[in-house]
């Protein structure tokens, strides 16, 4: 990395946990080791990674490390969204109006209901029949 100062933000989404090291500056993006765009399959996911660098207007001043595990790709990606977010606002107390103003400060802590017993799934239950 091209400097060793870096701001730390963790973001969760479903069982999603990413760790992300905001770097001033330009560089190479990495999550889990890998380049994003290798990452990264969906063309979808790539506009949901970067709106938060696009929405403060610094997309070319900063690059990332992250560590993201659990849940599935586009969790992840929302994850990462959240943990740079968090960043953002460490690393400029300025852009937290602009951030919070989109969504991208709130946890979603929607996650997925357990099953219960005597039960299909989480609700839907046996078909019942009078007759």
């Amino acid at each position: 990395m091209a400097s060793n100062k870096y701001f730390y933000a963790v973001g969760r989404r479903k069982t999603a946990v990413a760790q992300v090291r905001l770097f001033s500056g330009k560089g190479d993006s990495t999550i889990n080791g890998l380049p994003f765009d290798a990452y990264i399959k969906r063309a979808d996911l790539f506009q949901t990674l970067f709106s938060p660098l696009k929405v403060a207007g610094v997309a070319e001043g900063y690059h990332f490390d992250v560590t993201v595990e659990g849940s599935g790709e586009s969790a992840q990606i929302q994850a990462i969204r959240h943990a740079l977010s968090r960043a953002l606002v460490i690393a400029d107390e300025n852009l937290k109006k602009a951030l919070k103003g989109a969504g991208f400060l709130s946890r979603d802590s929607r996650q997925v209901e357990r099953k219960k017993p005597g039960l299909h799934k989480a609700r839907k239950g046996p078909s019942w029949s009078k007759r």
